[in-house]
This record gives structure tokens, sequence and C-alpha cells, in this order.
């Protein structure tokens, strides 16, 4: 293989796709190697560097699910990352209506998706409504396709952070019936039949006075089964697979 032939191929193994958004006075952007399966967000040159690593469970199929950072008291302080489908009301597959649904890629509106981030989520525009929207979506900067597979999420946050603070994920995958989410317990329930088995919330508490040297988030409960509030459930008796998703979370504090 000739020098060119050589760099061509090099070119092709990693692909970076570069976005930028203007958020405040700072600059957002975007970084995803693709074939690495590495998503960077740079939300500023001061903040946190966080560095999480997802490691794929069997039941793993392109899950949606959003990571967020909050005070300890659980007030919100920043989302980091969100999968493209739920930011955007656009998902793989559109709602047909009457509780059906489109082969083909299109609009759906599903609160049991993350009803738990949807309810605590920031406010990017006057009379934003629960869930994002074609017109009304989460900016670009804190989404992505969701990875197939292990993966890492790089991020610096807007600006430092609190000395203790709190991280947190919730996931989703539709339609993981089980013997006790069943497609029957909630009957008429078309929200809910787009979820099955609900949300979960993955959390832990980080002290930057005591830093640990890596932090693995764990199961602390569940959102509502078909998204109608923002609470959280803490009873996850009930679940088999979806504990499955991810078989592992954890995340360092690079400083």
């Amino acid at each position: 293989m000739n020098f060119i032939s050589k760099i061509s191929s090099l070119i092709g193994i990693v692909i970076i796709v570069f976005t930028a958004y203007s958020c405040g006075s700072g600059k957002i952007t975007d970084i995803v190697k693709d074939q690495e399966n590495i998503i960077e967000k740079q939300f500023s040159a001061e903040g946190e560097k966080l560095s999480f690593s997802f490691n794929a469970g069997p039941a793993h199929n392109h899950p949606t699910f959003a990571i967020w950072l909050e005070t300890s008291d659980g007030d919100l302080i920043q989302t980091l990352f969100v999968t493209k489908s739920i930011a955007s009301g656009y998902f793989t597959f559109g709602d047909a209506g009457d509780g059906k649904w489109l082969k083909v890629p299109g609009e759906a509106k599903r609160p049991a998706a993350l009803p738990y981030w949807l309810n605590r989520r920031e406010i990017f525009q006057p009379e934003q409504p629960l869930l994002p929207t074609k017109n009304q979506p989460v900016p670009d900067a804190y989404t992505g396709a969701t990875p197939s597979g292990d993966f890492i999420v790089k991020a610096i946050t807007l600006k430092q952070l609190p000395k203790v603070f709190r991280v947190l994920v919730e996931v989703n995958q539709p339609w993981d019936w089980n013997k006790f989410w069943t497609n029957e317990k909630f009957s008429g329930d078309s929200d809910y039949k787009t979820s099955a088995q609900p949300s979960l919330v993955y959390a832990v508490q980080v002290n930057l006075n005591d830093l640990m040297e890596e932090y693995h988030l764990n199961p602390i409960g569940h959102g509502h089964p078909s998204g109608k509030n923002g609470q959280l459930y803490t009873d996850i008796s009930g679940f088999t697979t979806a504990l499955q998703i991810f078989q592992s979370i954890s995340f360092i504090v690079n400083r």
C-alpha cells in the first residue's frame, strides 16, 4: 500500500463530526468519534471534566437515555447528553394514531420514555412543552444518536460544579414486557404501551473535597409507567431485562 492509500485508510477509520451551539457567552462543541463510540460534549473551557463508561448489557438494543447533574438538594445543574429521538420527538417508528405505529421513522409523543428527566430538564425557550418536538427540540449540542455496544461520554460542564453534586442517568427501552409489566397491566393506556418496563433512574453523589478514583451509578428507582408525572418510584422489584440494558455505568472526574 502506498503512502497516499495509507493516509486515506486512516482517515476512514475515525469520522469526526463537529457541531456548535451558542449558549450564553460560551460556545458548546460536540465531537462524536463514531468508530470508537466516543461522544464528547464540551460546554465550556472552565467546567469540570467528566468521563463516563457505559457497558452494554445483554438487553441493550438502542435505548433512550439522558445524563444530567443536580445539586445535593435535587435542583438541576445541567443536562450533559440525551438521545436524539426523545430530544426531537422523532423516533425510529413514528406515531400512526389510534395506538398504532408506523414501520418507518416519524414524529411521536412518548412521555413514558424519560419522564423523570423530562420534568427536570432545562427551559431553552418560552412556553416550552414538556415533550421536545421537531419545532421545539433540545439543542443539538446536548444530543446524539444512541451508540451501539459499549461507549464513552466525555463532557466538560458549563461551569465549575458545587463541591457536592449528584450524577443521574435515566434509561428506557420500549416494548420490553415481562411477567409483572405486562401488555394488559394498564389496559387502554397507550403511553404505557410505548414503554412496558418503565424508565430506570441511576444515580451517585460526588464530593469534590473527597474525590474517589471512580464512581459507579446504581438504580434508585423508576419513572411513572406512562409518564404522567415526574416523580421517582423506588420499588424496582418487578424489573428484569430493563436492569440488563447497561451492565455498568461508571465515571471519573478528571482533575
